[in-house]
């Protein structure tokens, strides 16, 4: 009989494979790249194990939400300024 308090609570990281980054894992570590916050550990599985098209793909995803993201901000505080 196995005891459920027995088992630590795992990380996302323990739970991945050994191969292939996730496209979770590929998400955060285009978004700490971007902000400069990447760690040497998650630096390394990204350039041994990653395929650099998947990152390429959601950096791009990232910055064209970043900008449309800017251009409606910039848009709705130059409408709401006017009135």
């Amino acid at each position: 009989m196995t005891d459920k308090h027995d088992h630590k609570p795992s990380s996302p990281e323990d739970q991945a494979p050994q191969g292939k980054p996730g496209m979770i894992q590929v998400a955060q570590s285009v978004l700490a790249a971007i902000f400069g916050v990447q760690s040497g550990k998650n630096r390394e599985r990204d350039f041994k194990k990653g395929q650099a098209s998947d990152y390429i793909a959601v950096y791009v995803i990232l910055v064209i939400a970043l900008v449309v993201g800017m251009i409606i901000t910039v848009n709705t505080v130059i409408s709401n300024a006017g009135h």
